[in-house]
């Protein structure tokens, strides 16, 4: 299946990714691993939840945090261009056939709540709580020295159809992997900010989230990030990396964070605002799509994610695989 043509008129406006809420059995955990560890700023905690920022970012998160008997992933979050715009997405979901409510959550302002056809949480905002710089507080420079939030990505049983979606709702393709044999996408990288991805999609038992990336200031950054969980006790956490991308250009390392949750750094991706720019082709087989340099990626980043809340799991059709550490 071709990758559609991008719809550059969508039913409504989205900005940007904007924020993700994991569910954690052990918060004093966490807030080492994330504020720490990586680096990243307290806006708000209290007994159950803890609300964190990265350097550049004004608004008042980009992680929260929820203590929970469970490890699940409660919603990824998007900001959405003006108002009107949360009406026309509401419509939009609606018109699917899917679920919409109005929900009430601390910092933010009107809030749609809704769900992807496999069942994705996702909900859609215009205000959230706007704090005061802190980018060039460099004394609060710490860990991997996080800037922003860049994409996520989700495990995916029909790529195909994820891309035909969110190609509907505006994002637009970047880069994307087809297995020659078949002819289907196995992994598709879109975006709405102007850079490689906000959302990616990669084949595999899903919906699961599979990573939520953070941009960095430099591939040093990593290096001393590194060398950090490496003397405080966070080796093992250490997945993958560094390396580079073939597909994004990407300067990356993977890590888990204490449920399992995987976190990429990253740095070094490309503009992408032109509308009528052409995505890049990969095929399956070629090894430098998923690694330019660097090892290869061990089978644990193939085969585990994070899962929703209240999805039901499906396995892919799609049986093709590229290449894994041995």
């Amino acid at each position: 299946m071709p990758v559609p043509p991008p719809v550059l008129y969508p039913p409504f406006n989205i900005v940007r990714l904007s924020h993700v809420e994991y569910r954690v059995k052990d918060l004093a955990r966490s807030r080492a691993f994330y504020v720490d560890t990586l680096g990243l700023q307290v806006s708000h905690e209290d007994a159950s939840s803890l609300y964190l920022r990265a350097m550049e970012e004004r608004g008042h998160h980009s992680i929260k945090l929820v203590k929970s008997g469970t490890s699940e992933v409660g919603v990824l979050g998007f900001k959405l261009y003006d108002e009107p715009d949360l009406e026309k997405a509401e419509a939009f979901f609606a018109g699917k056939g899917l679920p919409t409510e109005w929900v009430e959550n601390p910092y933010m302002g009107k809030t749609l709540r809704t769900r992807d056809p496999w069942g994705v949480p996702l909900e859609f905002y215009v205000q959230m709580d706007r704090l005061a710089p802190i980018h060039q507080q460099y004394k609060l420079y710490n860990g991997v020295r996080p800037l922003r939030i860049d994409h996520f990505n989700m495990f995916s049983a029909d790529v195909d159809a994820s891309v035909a979606f969110y190609n509907e709702i505006g994002f637009r393709t970047t880069e994307y992997t087809e297995d020659e044999e078949s002819g289907k996408i196995w992994a598709a990288w879109m975006h709405r900010k102007g850079g490689v991805h906000d959302v990616a999609f990669t084949n595999g038992t899903g919906p699961r989230l599979h990573h939520t990336a953070f941009w960095v200031p430099s591939a040093l950054s990593i290096i001393d990030l590194l060398d950090l969980m490496a003397t405080t006790g966070w080796v093992d956490s250490i997945e993958r990396g560094p390396g580079r991308h073939g597909i994004s250009n990407a300067f990356f390392l993977y890590v888990r964070d204490p449920d399992g949750n995987r976190i990429e750094i990253y740095v070094s991706d490309y503009q992408t605002v032109d509308p009528d720019l052409e995505p890049i082709k990969w095929d399956l087989k070629d090894p430098q799509r998923q690694t330019l340099w660097g090892a290869p990626a061990p089978r644990s980043w193939f085969e585990e994610g994070s899962e929703f809340v209240g999805a039901d799991l499906s396995e892919p059709e799609l049986k093709a695989q590229p290449i894994i550490a041995p």
